[in-house]
């Protein structure tokens, strides 16, 4: 255990990040999992609305340093593709 003050805010302020990136990860794979449901089931019209709400929350956690800005990109570009590759 650290016995710097500083050092002990640093633990403290790792904590909360940390919490924060896992959040919203987990939100990125939620949205995600909706978005290739919605292709599975063979339904346009929920797959075109899942992914703009993806999309938006893919950019959000690359703008708030949670992922790289390929990562995001790349992610955004793969679910589109997905989308519109149904018939």
């Amino acid at each position: 255990m650290a016995n710097i003050k500083s050092a002990k805010k640093r633990i403290l302020v790792a904590e909360t990040r940390a919490a924060r990136n896992k959040a919203i990860r987990s939100k990125v794979k939620t949205m995600t999992k909706k978005v290739e449901a919605a292709v599975a089931a063979n339904d346009k019209d929920a797959a075109k609305a899942a992914l703009t709400v993806a999309t938006a929350t893919i950019e959000s956690a690359a703008s708030k340093g949670v992922y790289h800005r390929n990562n995001s990109a790349r992610k955004v570009s793969r679910l589109a593709k997905l989308v519109n590759s149904m018939a």
